[in-house]
């Protein structure tokens, strides 16, 4: 099939020139002047025909096709002038656009000077042939011109179609007219003058008489269309004849479009305007969570994003959002599923009979929820038998009773006579008369004519308002033309600063050129509607005549109402546990008075007793810490919590530090002094330096602090609240139980309590390696440490397994504390007990109270009895001598290596006195010498018979005479021997 080259639109400019804006592919263009005279352009591609731009008139535009392709249309273009006479009117005046000669898409706008009527077309375009669509119009002379100029009103009134509207409204707009023209005080020097046809509320047919308004003498002032689908039509194309566009019966939000409607304004409210009423209810009535279900229509989808950002400027959310297209049963029982109790429903009646139906067939109604829907509704549409539901009329009236209506307010309630005069019964009265006695209910548009008639007030009263400013700029309203922005500019802010008092109630707009009107709420009360309330949204006020009721005992909650309960901790544990803390407290308090009152008995003095106290009191500060681990909300109020907090982390830290850092330090310091080898043993000090164990305990005492410090400074702790599953309380109580716990937290406690339960973890592991390595070592220096390690045995274990219980069962109130304040009492009673105990038994059974001075001048019968005193009197003799061998070994090797010095001096001197005298026999000394015959030390001594020893040699005992300290101390000879092995 042929297609077509180029697709070639040409505009008019204003030096006789035409533009090629476009054209396709497939072909070239062949350009030449006048007579074929010039220069060709041949072969020209797309990019160069669009880059010739412009044309003088006659030019002339050849097309030719490439390949096997047609062409279609003519193959010729060439650029006629139309003629001139159309281009001046007597009487009347002649606007050409755009401006210069009347080439092809130059158009012709006339008008005639006041006194003339024009008799044609107000418009002529010129056509591509060089002629004019239409003939040239006249100016006569208006035999009925009274002196007054006219303003014309282009209107738009449905008859008939979908909503035929104009039935009442026109009669309403021309008594309007009538009024204003016979007013002096409202344009005075000019008559508004109506010219109307019938939309039918059709969009096609509406273009087809917009064309004609626009198009036709006289030019008109302002558009005034009807239903919401013409009014969109219109004030989109009135944008680009300068017109504004006043409408008196479309309700679409998607008109409230500044961007897309610059001109646009309504004496009929919005459908958004239900939504400031809604938002009022909810406030009033202290919901602030809805839900919404809507029919998927633009007018619904619009009115609901209004309402959204609405509410949402009010602070009340919108939890669930559903729709549907046709059938709204899946939409309902979501509403269902998700505890939706306020509910906005947003669709036509037919649609509404079928989510009823859904919600009687759900239970969705009833004291727990309230539905609000559009008042525009028959007043019996739940009774209309729908073929479409499967409820019956009972089914539906229990189903929809309480629900609210919002219903815009058309005919002022109030008696107040406003800018026409007329009181709203007044009017009705003369539009029943205007209309000759029609029945108002069979006359379409009736409830809409109040509007009607407040615009064309409106209109005047903005006109009358742009005379003054015109005036002053040299500008009258008769000059206006559809080229003309500047008195457009003066009527657009006449009418957006519009405010006054009609038949309608008061007349005021919006920024988005929508009108703000009252609002009425209805209530179904018994199976029919009951006025409860009025809304202004012009000045917020909300009249209200209390008359609403309830199937309950009132407004129902907007949603199950959530009751908070903190969970405390058990009052009888709390005081059990903490009995028990308190006499751990008066038993650490007995052992630090029994070990500092006799801390100057030496056995006392042997377990180092500045340790113990400070183990006496760290057991007295974890069982303190016990305290405030079992305070709670219930004791204290909030914000004294955080301190409580505070009293936990630190007792617990500082005993625990005190306490098992004592306990440490001393099984440290015996793995450190009494495990080492002998030989390196030795070269230690045998007095043990009191202040190194205490340093020791500062060490491990100063890094909680400091910790405890940065976590306190850094991240302190605060407190934090746990939520569990809500519960449902016993009863047909709509509420929930929200349980709560407090607890101490931080914002990274997680990480503080990894660093202090590994530094801890690591400190009882070390504990338990050193208690098991010193089990077997016996000294008087810390005499209690075995009974340290028991102590250490159980602390770790108790720790160990308490930590990550606690942790785990963090949200149970009542084992969490029992877990973690019985590990603290036991593991203290066990210590206080196993370190403190033995000692007051062994001071009450064997009467030890004297100190070490009083024991060294006494006797040491009784000591020496003992089992423990007998060991260590053996172990310092045994280190004796120890000492007197080691000093003879050395003596022994001594000797020995002047031996050996001697006897190499010898066989050095007898080579050369055997040269010299044969005869000279060996020095008696290297033969008689003892000390070189004697075996190492520790060997015995072997029997030879050609080196037998002297006497003197003959006994061990001869060479290692006892000291005085041997001879005191009773020491045979024989153990040498023993102690060697």
């Amino acid at each position: 099939m042929a297609q077509s080259l180029f697709l070639l639109t040409l505009s008019i400019l204003p030096s006789l020139t035409v533009a090629i804006h476009n054209s396709t592919t497939g072909g070239c263009a062949i350009i030449r002047p006048p007579r074929d005279g010039g220069i060709r352009y041949r072969g020209l591609t797309q990019e160069q025909i669009r880059s010739v731009q412009i044309l003088p008139v006659d030019y002339e535009i050849e097309y030719i096709c490439r390949g096997n392709r047609v062409i279609v249309g003519p193959k010729v273009r060439k650029l006629l002038l139309c003629p001139r006479v159309w281009t001046s009117l007597e009487n009347g005046q002649v606007a050409a656009w755009p401006p210069g000669p009347p080439v092809e898409g130059t158009m012709l706008q006339y008008s005639c000077l006041s006194g003339f009527i024009l008799v044609g077309r107000n418009s002529t375009l010129c056509t591509k042939l060089g002629k004019w669509d239409s003939p040239k119009p006249v100016c006569h002379y208006d035999r009925h011109y009274s002196g007054k100029k006219k303003l014309y009103i282009g209107a738009l009134f449905p008859m008939s179609g979908g909503w035929p509207g104009g039935q009442a409204c026109l009669p309403s707009a021309q008594m309007a007219l009538d009024l204003v023209n016979k007013r002096t005080d409202i344009l005075p020097d000019y008559e508004l003058e109506l010219i109307y046809y019938d939309s039918m509320c059709d969009p096609g047919e509406a273009t087809k008489l917009l064309y004609d308004l626009l198009y036709t003498e006289p030019i008109k002032i302002v558009l005034m269309p009807g239903c919401s689908s013409v009014s969109t039509l219109v004030a989109e194309a009135a944008r680009m004849w300068n017109l504004i566009v006043l409408s008196y019966g479309s309700s679409s939000p998607a008109l409230s479009n500044r961007q897309r409607f610059p001109t646009f304004f309504r004496t009929h409210p919005s459908a958004t305007l239900h939504n400031p009423t809604r938002v009022q209810l909810f406030q009033k009535w202290k919901w602030t969570k809805i839900a919404t279900i809507q029919q998927t229509t633009e007018v619904f989808t619009s009115t609901l994003d209004d309402l959204e950002q609405r509410v949402k400027e009010a602070g009340i959310e919108i939890s669930v959002r559903q729709s549907f297209l046709t059938d709204p049963a899946v939409a309902v029982k979501n509403l269902k599923r998700q505890d939706a109790r306020i509910i906005v429903g947003l669709f036509y009646e037919t649609e509404a009979r079928k989510v009823f139906c859904e919600v009687f067939k759900e239970k969705l109604y009833g004291k727990k929820y309230v539905w609000f829907l559009i008042g525009w509704y028959a007043d019996n549409w739940f009774k209309i038998k729908d073929p479409a539901i499967n409820c019956t009329v009972e089914n539906m009236t229990e189903a929809v009773e309480g629900h609210v209506t919002t219903e815009i307010v058309m005919l002022n309630p109030e008696t107040v006579r406003g800018a026409s005069n007329l009181t709203s019964q007044e009017f009705l009265g003369q539009l029943m008369s205007r209309l000759g006695g029609k029945n108002p209910e069979e006359t379409g548009g009736f409830q809409e004519a109040p509007l009607a008639y407040d615009a064309v007030w409106a209109l005047a009263l903005a006109l009358n308002k742009t005379v003054g400013p015109l005036k002053a700029k040299g500008r009258r309203l008769e000059d206006f033309n559809y080229n003309n922005r500047d008195i457009t500019a003066e009527i657009y802010r006449a009418l957006n600063t519009s405010s006054f008092e009609g038949v309608s109630g008061h007349v005021v707009f919006d920024a988005q050129g929508s009108r703000m009107a009252w609002t009425l709420i209805e209530q179904l009360q018994g199976g029919s509607y009951k006025k409860i309330g009025y809304y202004d949204s012009t000045k917020g006020n909300l009249s209200w005549y209390g008359n609403d009721k309830w199937i309950g005992p009132g407004p129902p909650a907007d949603q199950t109402v959530v009751i908070e309960e903190f969970r405390f901790l058990s009052q009888k544990l709390f005081i059990s546990v903490s009995v028990f803390a308190g006499l751990g407290i008066l038993l650490g308090i007995v052992c630090l008075t029994f070990n500092i009152y006799n801390s100057n008995v030496r056995y006392i003095q042997n377990s180092q007793p500045y340790l113990n106290n400070m183990t006496a009191v760290g057991c007295m500060m974890a069982l303190a810490a016990v305290f405030p681990l079992g305070i709670d909300g219930h004791h204290v109020r909030r914000a004294q919590f955080p301190v409580v907090c505070q009293f936990r982390l630190w007792l617990l830290g500082l005993g625990f530090s005190l306490a098992y850092g004592s306990m440490f330090t001393k099984i440290w310091w015996v793995h450190t002094v009494f495990t080492k080898k002998d030989e390196k043993k030795e070269k230690r000090k045998q007095h043990l330096e009191p202040w190194k164990l205490y340093a020791t305990v500062g060490v491990l005492l100063s890094i909680d602090i400091l910790s405890l410090m940065i976590w306190q400074i850094v991240d302190p702790l605060h407190i934090t609240v746990e939520k569990f599953t809500k519960e449902a309380p016993k009863g047909d109580l709509d509420v929930l139980i929200q349980p709560l716990l407090e607890h101490c937290s931080s914002e990274k406690m997680n990480t503080w309590l990894g660093v202090v339960y590994g530094y801890k973890g690591l400190l009882l592991l070390l504990g338990i390696f050193l208690a098991y390595e010193t089990k077997s070592v016996s000294t008087e220096k810390i005499n209690d440490h075995r009974a340290v390690g028991m102590a250490i045995y159980n602390v770790a274990v108790l720790c160990m397994i308490t930590a990550p219980v606690t942790m785990i069962l963090s949200s149970q109130q009542d084992a969490s504390f029992a877990f973690a304040s019985l590990a603290i009492v036991f593991s203290v009673y066990i210590t206080l007990v196993v370190l403190f105990i033995p000692k007051m038994r062994r001071l009450i059974t064997r009467g030890e109270w004297q100190s070490e001075q009083q024991d060294t001048m006494k006797t040491g019968s009784s000591t020496n009895n003992n089992d423990e005193e007998k060991s260590r009197q053996l172990e310092r003799e045994n280190r004796e001598l120890q000492k007197i061998i080691q000093e003879k070994e050395e003596r022994v090797s001594e000797l020995r290596t002047q031996l050996a010095e001697r006897q190499a001096l010898r066989s050095r001197r007898r080579p050369s006195t055997q040269n010299q005298n044969h005869s000279t026999p060996p020095p008696p000394s290297s033969q008689n010498d003892p000390k070189s015959l004697l075996p190492p030390p520790g060997y015995p001594i072997p029997s030879s018979e050609n080196h037998s020893l002297p006497p003197s040699f003959s006994n061990s005992s001869n060479l290692y005479q006892p000291d005085s300290k041997i001879s005191r101390n009773h020491c045979h000879t024989s153990r040498l021997q023993l102690l060697y092995k």
